[in-house]
């Protein structure tokens, strides 16, 4: 998969909070047209050493518009992960991202909810905590 879509509301506040807040990188923003002739960009984010793009496409229209922040009804439909956990979270509370649980341990790793700038909800995800146990000679 090379790209997915998430629709915004406005590019340079999307490319913000991917770019800024995120440490997504920015890989294209450039001047493109709706197939109506509209003028729109073309802008690709990517998480640092990903495969997959995400597009961020301004919503153009009342059907495009209701999606905004709902992309997934309301379940997590995105998964950011991260090797440093803690650092990565720390950073996002620090700038403002809203999270929408605690962070908590499951078998799999670290995890806690956020919102993105449109709304839609992702999963930042970390590996699980060492459990050193110290036997008794």
């Amino acid at each position: 998969m090379e790209l997915v879509t998430i629709v915004v509301a406005d590019y340079d506040r999307a490319i913000e909070f991917f770019v800024d807040v995120l440490g997504f990188e920015l890989l294209d923003d450039s001047a493109s047209h709706t197939t109506s002739g509209s003028p729109k960009r073309w802008v690709v984010v990517r998480p640092p050493r990903a495969e997959t793009g995400i597009l961020l496409a301004r919503a153009d229209g009342v059907d495009q518009e209701a999606v905004i922040g709902s992309q997934t009804a309301g379940r997590v439909g995105f998964f950011f992960r991260v090797q440093d956990f803690d650092s990565a979270y720390q950073r996002m509370l620090a700038r403002g991202v809203e999270f929408v649980s605690e962070p908590r341990d499951e078998e799999y790793g670290r995890v806690v909810v956020f919102r993105d700038i449109a709304g839609n909800r992702w999963d930042l995800l970390g590996p699980a905590r060492s459990s050193h146990s110290i036997e008794e000679p």
